[in-house]
């Protein structure tokens, strides 16, 4: 009798051991993450380390395509359909005021509190906020910068007339083959250059929701673009060149001056790169009294609404964007941070001097128009922009010609910009 109670007792144990265990794996809350593939690529170990910290939340990353643009037709491919896998999402900084006015993310402010933006350095802390609300977490800092060759030159040009002088003398003497390449392809990249020379010309591309690109500031800047090419300073073949194209060209020693983005200058300084120690970086030049402009281009996270795990998903966000996250990025990576104790920090600093320098180009960072509707602005633009770099039109014909295209959109689309 006392045998069969005994064996009773250790079923029953048994029993509940599984059942606890089963209950216990029942209670740890799935959050996926949408990432381009680069970042998933770079965040693995942080995932990894996540995991293994936190019992009561698996963590899974979709690695998304290379291309930002596919990225966001994959996530708005789940999103119209309303069964979205995702939690998270790692957006570029253009797609919060889209993706908010559609009701697809989750404020923010409610979950972080009202301090969570008090670390963030200068510039970093644009674009996140949309109609009111904070939709978005700051991840990676990117600006576009202007990379000049310190073996050529004592100091950058700060003026696009300097640029030019230098470009040509430079030229006259042989020493390169050009002078500035840049992006001039139509695609996003050209919007972005563009913006950074317009704001270089005291130009804005919207001013209280209207476009500006007809004005006496913005043709100047389509001018400057132009003349780059005619004047051959920059190769005709820059209207077919994207960033890497750019830095091929830059890096083989053919241009003293390049406009690209942060992750060059990892690739000019690899040992195997002919530049290694031969180039340094600064903003945008500008004519005397105008901003040196640098386009914005940061990546953050942001809480998807539909999201059934949104506490576990904002304690991922928490990790993922935390100091000693972002310092990982940054040391294993070379991605910039935003937060401004990470910038701060002495063992960065010691291992990548350039870091104050990069702080300095993010505080001069601009935004791009913060519309809902701003990738067909700017898809508007750039075609016009590249039908001129490549003498098809002329300049004023050109920007008169988005300037009422761009009316007309923001027309048709409530006039928010």
């Amino acid at each position: 009798m006392a045998l069969r109670w005994r064996l009773l007792l250790v079923t029953l144990t048994a029993a509940l051991l599984i059942g606890f265990g089963a209950l216990a794996r029942a209670r740890v809350e799935p959050v996926s993450v949408l990432m381009p593939a680069p970042f998933a690529d770079a965040s693995a170990d942080l995932v990894q380390e996540f995991n293994s910290s936190h019992q009561g939340i698996q963590l899974t990353v979709t690695r998304g395509p290379l291309e930002t643009e596919a990225v966001s037709d994959l996530a708005i491919s789940s999103l119209l359909l309303e069964n979205s896998p995702y939690d998270l999402l790692l957006m570029d900084v253009t797609w919060t005021p889209k993706y908010a006015a559609a009701g697809w993310l989750e404020p923010l402010e409610s979950w972080l509190g009202t301090d969570a933006m008090e670390d963030l350095a200068a510039g970093a802390e644009l674009g996140n906020a949309f109609s009111g609300h904070l939709w978005r977490f700051p991840l990676v800092a990117d600006m576009g910068l202007l990379y000049w060759r310190t073996d050529l030159m004592e100091a950058p040009p700060r003026t696009p007339a300097e640029l030019v002088a230098i470009s040509r003398r430079l030229q006259r003497e042989s020493r390169v083959t050009w002078g500035y390449v840049w992006q001039g392809k139509q695609y996003e990249g050209l919007s972005c250059v563009y913006l950074e020379v317009l704001r270089g010309f005291g130009g804005s591309w919207l001013m209280d929701d209207q476009p500006q690109l007809d004005s006496p500031a913005a043709l100047a800047a389509t001018g400057w673009l132009q003349d780059l090419v005619r004047q051959g300073v920059t190769p005709a073949a820059v209207a077919n060149m994207g960033e890497p194209e750019a830095l091929q060209l830059f890096q083989a020693g053919d241009a003293a001056f390049m406009r690209n983005w942060p992750y060059a200058w990892a690739e000019l300084n690899k040992p195997e790169s002919p530049l290694r120690g031969k180039v340094a970086f600064t903003t945008m030049v500008s004519d005397v009294g105008n901003p040196h402009a640098a386009t914005q281009g940061s990546w953050g996270f942001s809480l998807l609404a539909g999201s059934k795990h949104k506490a576990a998903a904002v304690e991922v966000l928490r990790y993922l964007t935390s100091a000693e996250a972002q310092k990982q990025l940054n040391l294993r990576w070379g991605y910039t941070p935003t937060r401004l104790s990470v910038f701060e920090d002495p063992e960065l600093l010691a291992a990548n001097p350039a870091l104050g320098d990069l702080q300095q180009a993010l505080a001069a960072s601009v935004l791009r128009p913060l519309s809902p509707v701003y990738a067909q602005l700017s898809d508007l633009l750039y075609r016009e922009l590249n039908t001129v770099i490549t003498g098809d039109r002329a300049d004023q014909t050109a920007m008169q010609q988005v300037q009422s295209n761009s009316e007309r959109l923001l027309r048709t689309s409530g006039g928010q910009g």
